[in-house]
């Protein structure tokens, strides 16, 4: 008896794609293409040209099994260990989320709210993770100095690997820490994408997220507000005030702000919890599905 004939990849790549559209997974055609290419560590050009030959065994090995775990919804970017995020690439491990790119919102808000990028800030992002928020701003403010806190040593070893690989190292410090609790500002941006998932939604989200990223990092109680309650009362106390910060960072409002996403209708009630703080909201910012993603508060 022969030896079955090896297929193509162009073949592997259309059961692939079937196999992923039968699990539920969108564009399935090309989650096969970027499966390929990390199984194969060649970008796209590359596998366009291999795409009438046969897969090397080791190869193909490679190939089914990132195809297995992807069919049963473990996200691309968890097989691959790292996720573009304002076009840096940032290394997850399983104590930091998946960045997810409506969150660029909140670097599109800061930088809108800086008269120019020259100045010497100090950013603080609260819940840093990955440490993707504050290393993207600081990718372009050159001379700002940064400081990440989270509650995960594995989060905050990951993060400071990660400014680390993008040269960053030198303007960045990372602390273990419980959300602001014993922090001294004055700060000109504050960071925070913290948890605000109700734990009666936990059970409708994606199995990507709900299977594969860190809970505490999502849930925020029965209302999905506990994370911003926690935060919100120690703003006034670490922004920056006065026209010297002003003088000194550029910042269009007179003082520090700060960038907090929220989720989708949640705009009102964490305006509500800001203005008992003692701050005001300055905008509400929509992501590119035009949902209420990112609020900008100041002192009031």
């Amino acid at each position: 008896m022969t030896a079955a004939s090896p297929i193509s990849l162009d073949a592997r790549l259309v059961r692939a794609a079937r196999t992923l559209a039968a699990a539920g997974i969108e564009d399935a055609p090309s989650e096969a293409r970027r499966l390929a290419e990390l199984a194969l560590r060649a970008g796209p050009a590359e596998v366009f040209a291999r795409r009438p030959s046969p897969l090397a065994p080791e190869e193909d090995a490679a190939f089914s099994r990132l195809l297995a775990r992807r069919a049963v919804r473990v996200p691309f970017a968890r097989l691959a260990g790292e996720r573009e995020f304002w076009s840096l690439s940032f290394r997850l491990v399983a104590a930091t989320l998946v960045p997810r790119p409506e969150t660029e919102t909140l670097i599109e808000a800061a930088l809108g709210h800086l008269s120019e990028r020259g100045a010497g800030w100090r950013v603080l992002d609260l819940g840093t993770g990955s440490g993707c928020l504050l290393l993207a701003l600081l990718s372009e403010l050159p001379r700002a100095s940064g400081l990440g806190v989270d509650a995960n040593r594995a989060a905050l070893d990951c993060a400071r690997g990660n400014a680390a690989r993008l040269g960053m190292a030198a303007r960045t410090d990372w602390r273990q820490g419980d959300w602001a609790a014993g922090l001294e500002g004055p700060f000109d941006v504050v960071l925070a994408n913290p948890p605000y998932v109700a734990e009666r939604e936990w059970e409708t989200l994606q199995p990507e997220v709900r299977e594969h990223d860190p809970r505490p990092a999502l849930v925020a109680g029965a209302d999905g507000l506990a994370a911003y309650r926690r935060i919100l009362p120690e703003l006034p106390r670490l922004l920056a005030r006065g026209p010297s910060f002003a003088r000194r960072s550029g910042l269009r409002e007179g003082g520090g702000f700060a960038c907090l996403e929220i989720g989708a209708g949640q705009a009102e009630a964490v305006g509500l919890l800001a203005a008992e703080a003692g701050l005001r909201v300055v905008e509400i910012r929509r992501d590119l599905a035009e949902i209420e993603r990112c609020v900008v508060l100041a002192t009031a």
